[in-house]
């Protein structure tokens, strides 16, 4: 006579140290996620703030072909408000990466933004058109 053996089922379950590692991979994961979002925020906040510029500038040359004996010197934003694209009636607002407001030096050309008295590139580079107009 033969006698079977039914397989014990296995009683074994997930472990302390198994359900600590996948939690520990999913807080990383989550962390990266949160970093990524960061950078990709400030990054849409620097094209905001270059196509701003960009309308500055345009606007800038547009009324300097108007005007070809004004002397950009002498520029101000009053003057070059009815040359903004898309029949804007104020100048763009822009933001820093801290949330300040930033204003517009239309004085020199191509326009640049200001933090108070300061030039506000955060990118650092003057060509790469974030923060700035480019080349």
């Amino acid at each position: 006579m033969r006698h079977h053996h039914t397989p014990k089922p296995n009683p074994r379950g997930v472990t302390l140290l198994e359900m600590t590692v996948v939690i520990m991979v999913l807080l990383a994961l989550i962390g990266m996620g949160l970093y990524s979002s960061n950078k990709y925020n400030d990054w849409k906040k620097a094209r905001a703030a270059s196509e701003s510029l960009r309308d500055v500038y345009s606007a800038q040359r547009m009324y300097l072909a108007d005007n070809p004996t004004v002397a950009v010197s002498s520029l101000t934003t009053a003057l070059l408000v009815p040359y903004l694209p898309n029949n804007l009636d104020a100048m763009p607002t822009v933001t820093s990466l801290t949330g300040s407001a930033l204003t517009f030096q239309v004085t020199v050309s191509p326009p640049v933004l200001l933090s108070g008295t300061t030039v506000y590139d955060p990118s650092g580079s003057p060509n790469d058109s974030l923060w700035d107009v480019g080349e």
